[in-house]
């Protein structure tokens, strides 16, 4: 090397550590241009050259290199901050780790091959942190295949998505695709640990992800060390491998579009791309301050993968499904509103029945005679904004749309429009994948714009019914070419109405319910990426022994380890059962979500409620209590003998527990949070108002005894440091 060439390969790595996020290194010794695109087609002096790339922040890192003979690998990948390395220098191995893999035309296409020449590497900057992009081409394919990488500030993530591009004529036809192939260390076999649907659930560590495992955690038993996996890819698309019987030191992890019960396929006309969902690898130590994911996953789901909700918290909801179904009329709904704006509700939801008809924006004036109108200057005279109840594909045959345009609907194998059963009657699915996506987006756009709606929440069948029914769509002359690729097509017109409808009013709130995803229960980073909020169940509780709030935690607790909380609204706590303060506290717990009959609150109750909701709204405004979640007692399945609950709490210990009794008669709870910050803090009871000491460290990791008020099931505490 001259003494010229080393002084500017000096120069140019001491501005990129300066620089922090993105260092680059030549094995020819090339300045890498901070924030340009570096494009080998114009440089034929490093013909043949290999080239290695750092991405990362001081948390995290991932080396990628590409050489001409073995592709694009994954050569380093490293906790900065706890000083593990994942992948040990010189000890990658390619069988391990493809990087990306599909099928082209039925050709094998992977990243380590020599299939593909190195176009050029480009780095950008976005809102909170930074990308880099690896520009590829197939040698014998009019393919182009771009993998982008990026990390975000104050986050040991690294997340990754492919772009595609059909470069030729001829169409290019996708499958069996892989987004994420890397293979890791986190010691021995017999060391290695997984939890499997959303991260709580213990499983051997050869495993198959399906539509729950929406977040894995691969660690090391013994020094809690490990990697969570957090795939993108929408509802029933999702397939995750572990393969941790592979190898004796490594475990292989590939996030992947499903090729058997819903299979991937896509075809790419000339000149289109399609870009895949992203993966996220995050690193962590289990049982190390804040270096353990009931911190970490929290903050980066809520602060990354989350629309717009974290920033400020989710609003307070009332809905009127049940116990009012679609019977909710005029005068029900003026008397609620006046209860609603009493409890200090934010937001005022009519659900089913107020629609002439599914698919259309038509008034029922038979139940609401004169339209809505008045119903929203009492919501709004009230300081509440409405939300509405639109279902987005299911639709009547006597709407103008299927009158119109028939030729939408979804069919079956036999070419017959395909139908789904809702409380209005059998209504006609139609699909997603066509000209439909727009007509959609516009008939939610007038809704908000007609009824100054602050909240939608979209509903029933789309891809697939979570009751039974068939998936997909069998029609001829959709965007997608056949079944097969009208099933991931589905979820993109999802998010492409979505995506308009956001473009139009940014600020209005989209629920995309757990039907619309097409599973019980599903909440994942897919849905995340189309909307805000996710009414992920229904839990019966109608009366007083109904499975209600304590199932509702059930559904939580499993998944709060993984998926941001304040996502959630979980259906149906009713306001106005006996015990109140198990409404509120379970409601607290994730995005706050009330119905029942509020008529039936008397003034004291609905005072109470004003109270509590107006102390926990003033709480979320002023501590980010999304940067946690600890479920606690009996949560991994809460029972009605034995207490459960929760503590959400921010990096600064400020924040909230709540506790809950069940059927069990236990006096006290015991709480431990050994991975609280250190400090003091004092805790007071919201349901009772006094104080009940201040904490230490010491105190959190023996347990701190919280006694039951006497007549009461729960106790919600405020924690708050004591300075000093």
């Amino acid at each position: 090397m001259t003494m010229r060439n080393a002084e500017k390969t000096l120069v140019s790595r001491r501005r990129l550590i300066r620089n922090g996020l993105l260092m680059a290194t030549s094995c020819v010794c090339r300045p890498w241009a901070f924030g340009e695109t570096s494009d080998l087609r114009d440089n034929p002096g490093v013909d043949g050259a290999g080239e290695t790339w750092t991405i990362g922040n001081d948390l995290v890192a991932r080396t990628v290199t590409f050489q001409p003979k073995t592709g694009l690998s994954t050569e380093r990948f490293s906790d900065l901050s706890t000083h593990v390395d994942f992948i040990l220098p010189g000890e990658f191995r390619m069988d391990m780790a493809q990087e990306f893999s599909f099928l082209c035309n039925g050709q094998f296409c992977a990243g380590t091959s020599s299939d593909f020449d190195l176009l050029s590497a480009s780095e950008a900057a976005l809102q909170n942190g930074k990308s880099l992009a690896i520009r590829l081409r197939h040698k014998n394919l009019a393919l182009e295949v771009s993998v982008v990488y990026s990390v975000y500030n104050s986050h040991p993530a690294i997340r990754k998505h492919l772009l595609l591009r059909n470069t030729g004529t001829a169409p290019l036809r996708l499958s069996h695709l892989n987004i994420e192939s890397i293979g890791v260390s986190v010691g021995p076999e017999n060391e290695t640990t997984l939890l499997t649907q959303y991260g709580t659930i213990p499983r051997e560590i050869f495993y198959t992800g399906r539509s729950e495992d929406a977040g894995l955690l691969v660690a090391n038993g013994r020094t809690g060390a490990g990697i969570a996996i957090l795939s993108e890819v929408p509802g029933y698309m999702k397939r995750t491998e572990i393969g941790g019987w592979d190898d004796p030191r490594r475990v292989r992890i590939g996030v992947l579009y499903d090729t058997d019960l819903m299979p991937f396929e896509r075809t790419l006309a000339s000149g289109e791309e399609f870009i895949t969902a992203s993966a996220s690898l995050v690193t962590f130590r289990k049982d190390d301050g804040f270096h353990d994911p009931h911190w970490l996953l929290p903050s980066y789901t809520a602060k990354v993968l989350m629309r717009r909700v974290d920033a400020h918290g989710p609003p307070w909801i009332y809905n009127t499904w049940e116990p009012f179904e679609r019977g909710i009329n005029r005068n029900t709904a003026l008397e609620l509103i006046d209860a609603a704006g009493a409890m200090g509700i934010d937001i005022f939801t009519i659900d089913d029945g107020w629609q002439q008809e599914y698919g259309d924006n038509g008034v029922n004036l038979t139940s609401f005679p004169g339209g809505l109108k008045s119903i929203q200057d009492a919501v709004e005279a009230r300081g509440m904004r409405l939300g509405l109840w639109i279902p987005v594909a299911a639709i009547g045959t006597s709407t103008a749309t299927y009158r119109d345009h028939p030729e939408w609907a979804s069919t079956d194998q036999q070419g017959k429009p395909k139908t789904t059963s809702t409380a209005a009657g059998a209504k006609v699915v139609i699909c997603m994948a066509s000209a439909f996506r727009d007509a959609a987006a516009d008939r939610i756009i007038d809704a908000i714009e007609r009824f100054h709606l602050a909240y939608v929440k979209l509903d029933l069948t789309t891809i697939f019914n979570a009751y039974g029914e068939a998936p997909g769509c069998w029609a001829k002359g959709h965007y997608h070419g056949n079944w097969a690729e009208s099933l991931n097509m589905i979820y993109e017109g999802i998010s492409y109405m979505t995506g308009r409808i956001y473009q139009k009013h940014p600020e209005v709130l989209l629920d995309l319910t757990f039907e619309l995803w097409g599973q019980k229960h599903v909440i994942d980073a897919g849905l995340l990426a189309a909307g805000d909020l996710d009414w992920m169940s229904n839990v019966d509780d109608t009366q007083p022994d109904s499975a209600g709030p304590l199932q509702a935690r059930q559904l939580l607790y499993q998944r709060a380890a993984s998926m941001p909380v304040e996502s959630m609204l979980i259906g149906n706590i009713h306001a106005e059962l006996p015990s109140i303060q198990e409404s509120f506290a379970t409601a607290i717990g994730s995005a706050p979500l009330l119905l029942g009959d509020l008529r039936k609150l008397s003034a004291a109750d609905r005072q109470w409620y004003r109270e509590k909701t107006g102390w926990f709204k003033k709480l979320r405004s002023n501590t980010k209590i999304s940067e946690s979640f600890f479920p606690l007692g009996r949560w991994l399945q809460p029972s009605p003998a034995a207490w459960d609950g929760f503590a959400r709490l921010a990096r600064s210990g400020n924040g909230v527990i709540a506790v809950f009794r069940n059927k069990s008669q236990e006096p006290v709870a015991t709480v431990q949070l050994p991975l609280m910050p250190a400090g003091k803090y004092r805790l007071r009871s919201i349901i009772t108002g006094k104080d009940l000491g201040v904490f230490g460290n010491p105190d959190w990791v023996r347990g701190i005894p919280i006694k039951f008020p006497d007549s009461e099931p729960v106790d919600v505490l405020e924690v708050t440091p004591v300075n000093g």
